[in-house]
């Protein structure tokens, strides 16, 4: 998915790009989004303040019977949370699968930096578009050992006397 960040007056377009950059954040996987992080340079990262500092929990995850049968309750899952205020008062939040604080704390830092004019250029381009490409590529590797295994099965009618 290519990312198309553009400057917003805080309607609809920015939470598109907000819901944009917190889905990169959410998938990428742990290892390469602390590497991003400890990447970025020691003056640009801001000092925070926690808000709601990172905890466990569970939400509960549901899914539908077909595209458009009725909802159930499939189970839990276990998420991390965390809320962050940088210098300048804007807040970043972050909701991630599984039970990773500093991960929550690094994704909701993030965020709050993608919110700032004045580092969203820096973090989008050291930050969430390499995460981007990471995601995407794994995806399309999994996408080809998927197609290697695919079997197609047809079915081939004869009569009884053997015609």
């Amino acid at each position: 998915m290519a990312l198309k960040f553009v400057e917003s007056n805080g309607g609809g377009e920015g939470v598109a790009q907000r819901q944009e950059w917190m889905a990169v954040l959410a998938k990428a996987p742990a290892d390469a989004l602390k590497s991003a992080w400890e990447a970025l340079p020691e003056d640009h990262k801001p000092q925070i303040s926690f808000l709601r500092a990172p905890e466990f929990g569970l939400t509960m995850v549901r899914g539908r019977a077909g595209s458009a049968g009725a909802r159930f309750n499939v189970g839990e899952m276990t998420v991390t949370r965390c809320t962050v205020r940088v210098p300048s008062g804007t807040m970043g939040t972050a909701y991630i699968m599984g039970r990773d604080k500093d991960r929550a704390v690094i994704a909701a830092t993030v965020d709050a930096m993608m919110q700032e004019p004045a580092t969203k250029s820096l973090v989008s381009s050291e930050i969430i578009e390499p995460l981007d490409e990471l995601i995407d590529s794994s995806r399309a590797t999994e996408a080809r050992k998927t197609a290697a295994t695919k079997v197609d099965f047809f079915t081939m009618v004869r009569s009884r006397d053997g015609r």
